[in-house]
């Protein structure tokens, strides 16, 4: 395992996401953590790109909930753990975890992610970010090209985490001081931006296998704001992973090092673009564990 990789570059361009999301369907079809049930979507169809979303079998010891979206008059699923030490009157640790493109939560909020929550005692939610397809406020990338549908997609899928957010902190008593923030691939990609823009929101955050393709460019001015919150920040990644390539998600660590700023890099070999989520869930919750907000 190469950790904290953080000066190492591979001087190489983004590459193209477009053909990377080409896999992404067949991809989410084996991200399935050992021991759970396999998504009962259908591969990729012959005459054009997959139909979204994508559906898992929930963990049994998830909730699916709903709550009604104001802004487009509809009911938004997500997805609520609570470990069995969640104990009333005493404040609980937050987790909120961020799908991939084409799912829902259930495709995250499962399998080892639900083991260490129920270990640690976390509440963990899953927003669906809008849609499945929301890009959580970072920039949108249309499998396929075509229009942004809806055209404010992104302010809508923002807003849906943060709803989702605020929901769990009217319901449970959740410790200011701990509320964490993942997620995997475009919830990676969320991860970053919802972790810049909201940074006092977080104790630390996590994104694995980031697609942030469409912040690289930027990746400094994304980071500056992490950084100036003094928000830990760690990113895990496979370097066999065929949607997200190593090489990418190297330049963030790279910059981050550049920056100076308080994060951990960890790049797992032999992990792919699925089995890092399940694989690098330990380190995760190491990370969280060792920070708490200061204020």
């Amino acid at each position: 395992m190469l950790v904290s990789q953080t000066g190492r570059r591979s001087g190489s361009s983004p590459a193209s996401f477009s053909g990377a999301l080409a896999a992404v369907a067949a991809v989410a079809l084996a991200i399935a953590q050992p021991g759970s049930a396999q998504p009962s979507a259908s591969a990729p169809q012959a005459d054009g790109p997959p139909r979204f979303p994508m559906r898992m079998e929930p963990d049994p010891r998830v909730q699916q909930r709903s709550y009604h979206f104001a802004d487009t008059n509809e009911d938004l699923a997500y997805t609520v753990f609570v470990s069995s030490k969640v104990k009333p009157g005493t404040p609980a640790p937050l987790i909120v975890a961020l799908h991939g493109y084409g799912g829902d939560s259930n495709f995250i909020v499962r399998g080892r992610l639900v083991d260490l929550a129920e270990e640690g005692g976390y509440i963990v939610v899953g927003p669906m970010g809008y849609n499945a397809t929301g890009w959580y406020g970072s920039p949108v990338i249309v499998m396929g090209g075509g229009a942004v549908d809806p055209p404010n997609l992104t302010e809508l899928s923002e807003k849906d985490v943060m709803n989702v957010l605020a929901l769990a902190r009217s319901e449970f008593d959740i410790d200011p001081k701990r509320t964490y923030l993942m997620g995997h691939s475009m919830g990676g990609a969320g991860t970053l931006f919802l972790g810049q823009k909201h940074p006092d929101q977080w104790a630390a955050i996590a994104a694995i296998a980031p697609a942030a393709f469409m912040m690289q460019p930027n990746q400094k001015d994304i980071l500056a704001p992490i950084k100036a919150a003094h928000l830990p920040l760690l990113i895990t990644q496979g370097d066999q992973d065929p949607v997200v390539p190593v090489a990418n998600t190297r330049t963030w660590s790279a910059a981050m090092n550049d920056l100076g700023m308080e994060h951990e890099y960890i790049e797992m070999p032999g992990r792919d673009h699925g089995n890092i989520i399940a694989d690098g869930m330990p380190d995760i919750f190491r990370f969280f564990a060792a920070h708490t907000k200061d204020k």
